[in-house]
């Protein structure tokens, strides 16, 4: 009965999720005004449900909807909306902007001076060494929510350091860690970046224990795997934190959750974060925007606001399978944060679709036409 329950509610997803092509065709009253004979797109798409299908994922369909801001409606529309909207343009990028460009360069000072020297000073004493580094971290992280006005919200207990445990949760751009870490100082597993941030990867992010990985390297699953399963046995390390989609997505979405944290044999620990459109769009589209300009465009609005919850841990139930257990993990998160599940891969985004998914949906239009031929 569970499983039946499962399946009505996938079901239910999907077919809430699909994208409806009705909605981008012409009303009843202009098809009525049409000429008859003449062939209209509806008469077109009703030759297939596969036709159909594919006219909807060109027009919109949901796993581009996963991977894309959605601009926000207007409101300077008219003649006394526009010369508020001009005083706004003004304040922030002529006012607020250089405010928070020198916010952000104090901060980088204090943070420097401070942290070379400890780097290079203390290090015969690790523990010490260590713990100062974490304060360095969280303050400069501090700095940075500042630079953008960020009224973060903390709901829950703050995370604490304990060996066999994992904190995860979903990801919308790359600013999720540094509002994390500004509470905590999480060791974070992320991908590899080009530029002054893998220079601050490899370089400030090491000394919290944070671990790198390269999507195009099949070998460095096996080494990260094997550096997680050493961290998390370790008593004083920092928090470990896994973003298990593996992607940026925009705030209104979950995608599927690697099995990646859901199997090393520790607690797991949920975090749900979720940004307020209000002032500004929080999502990072990382193939069509550099982190640099996804930070402007941060510093420029009048506020990042959203709120993070540190939801109750979870351990796998007897009889589950890691996959179970990450779906379940998802369910908590997208419910708390008020995300919609959808069943993708967030790695399809970086490759292309399989050919045996290919040969399978070819399959399938073959034996539809053969069915209608026969049919005739």
């Amino acid at each position: 009965m569970t499983t039946t329950g499962t399946l009505k509610s996938s079901s239910s997803e999907l077919d809430l999720d699909r994208p409806n092509i009705e909605d981008y065709l012409p009303t009843g009253s202009s098809i009525q005004q049409e000429p008859h004979g003449k062939l209209r797109l509806h008469d077109l798409l009703d030759i297939s449900p596969t036709l159909s299908e594919a006219a909807g994922a060109i027009v919109d369909d949901s796993f581009t909807r996963c991977f894309k801001s959605n601009p926000p409606e207007p409101w300077n529309w008219n003649v006394y909306l526009f010369p508020l909207w001009c005083c706004g343009v003004v304040f922030r990028y002529l006012i607020l902007f250089p405010a928070r460009i020198l916010v952000l360069t104090i901060g980088w000072i204090i943070f420097l001076s401070s942290f070379i020297p400890v780097h290079f000073l203390l290090k015969g004493q690790d523990k010490l060494r260590r713990n100062i580094e974490r304060s360095l971290v969280e303050m400069m992280c501090s700095f940075f929510v500042a630079s953008w006005t960020g009224v973060v919200k903390y709901h829950g207990p703050r995370p604490s350091r304990r060996p066999k445990q994992v904190f995860v949760a979903n990801h919308t751009s790359m600013i999720d860690f540094i509002i994390l870490e500004q509470m905590t100082a999480f060791a974070v597993i992320m991908q590899k970046h080009p530029g002054w941030v893998g220079l601050l990867q490899s370089t400030i992010l090491e000394s919290v224990g944070c671990i790198w990985f390269n999507r195009t390297e099949a070998k460095d699953r096996e080494i990260v795997a094997r550096k997680l399963r050493e961290h998390v046995q370790g008593a004083d390390n920092n928090p470990l934190l896994i973003f298990p989609e593996g992607t940026c997505v925009n705030n209104h979405y979950t995608v599927m959750f690697k099995k990646g944290a859901f199997e090393l044999g520790c607690t797991v620990c949920p975090v749900a974060i979720k940004y307020n459109k209000i002032f500004v769009d929080a999502f990072w589209n990382s193939r069509k925007q550099s982190f640099t300009k996804h930070l402007l465009q941060l510093m420029t609005s009048w506020a990042v606001v959203c709120d993070v919850w540190y939801l109750e841990p979870q351990n796998l139930k007897p009889g589950e399978t890691p996959i179970e257990f990450a779906e379940r993990v998802r369910d908590i998160i997208s419910h708390r944060a008020g995300l919609k599940k959808v069943p993708w891969d967030g790695y399809l985004k970086y490759s292309r679709p399989s050919p045996k998914h290919r040969e399978r949906k070819q399959q399938n239009f073959a034996e539809s036409m053969l069915r209608r031929l026969e049919e005739k």
